[in-house]
């Protein structure tokens, strides 16, 4: 029985673990958005928040940029709202501000299609938002999945004409432990299931 409440103990500890991944959220700023049929780009938009960064709280200030791009138009309108196809690219850089690294933490693409929403605010003036998955590759060389949404400012009472400034933008990668982390984790705690059982029998 003492066998059994062990085994039981060291998976109920290791399967949370396999779930757990840090998640980092950055939020940027400004920068143009360029769109026609053939998909919308993102330059120079100034990253302004890190949060959750390798262990790192909050970091603000002017830490890097955020740059991207999508695939063709798929459906819908530029001044309506419509979807982008997935692919493009998506890159995050930081400049080694407030204990960042001076790197491309963020290296990916769009992993489904992208969405492009009109937005109708009380006044009578529009703005629109861009969201989608993605895919890529982390600093430490892992593969990661996340997700962004980029809001523009409002365009007035006109529709969106080819270009727009971003008013704020958030993307959120989650970071899981490497499979190699997580084998070795659980190896030790079954071990240590192991060796109270044996203290158990003495």
């Amino acid at each position: 029985m003492k066998r059994m409440f062990w085994l039981v103990l060291a998976l109920a500890l290791a399967m949370p673990v396999a779930a757990l991944g840090n998640s980092v959220d950055f939020t940027n700023s400004g920068g143009l958005l360029k769109g026609s049929s053939t998909g919308f780009t993102l330059s120079s938009s100034t990253l302004i928040e890190v949060n959750g960064f390798d262990g790192l709280g909050l970091v603000t200030g002017n830490l890097g940029n955020v740059t991207f791009a999508t695939g063709s138009l798929v459906s819908g309108s530029l001044t309506m709202g419509g979807t982008f196809g997935a692919g493009g690219s998506f890159v995050i850089t930081t400049n080694g501000t407030g204990g960042l690294p001076n790197a491309v933490v963020f290296n990916g693409s769009f992993s489904s299609p992208v969405t492009w929403s009109l937005i109708t605010l009380s006044n009578g003036t529009h703005e629109y938002t861009l969201s989608g998955a993605l895919t890529g590759t982390w600093f430490s060389g892992a593969t990661v999945n996340g997700a962004t949404i980029q809001l523009t400012v409002p365009v007035g009472s006109g529709f969106f004409n080819g270009s727009a400034t971003i008013s704020s933008g958030d993307t959120n990668i989650t970071v899981v432990p490497e499979p190699a982390s997580l084998s070795l984790l659980g190896t030790g705690l079954v071990g240590l299931a192991g060796m109270l059982r044996r203290k158990s029998k003495a």
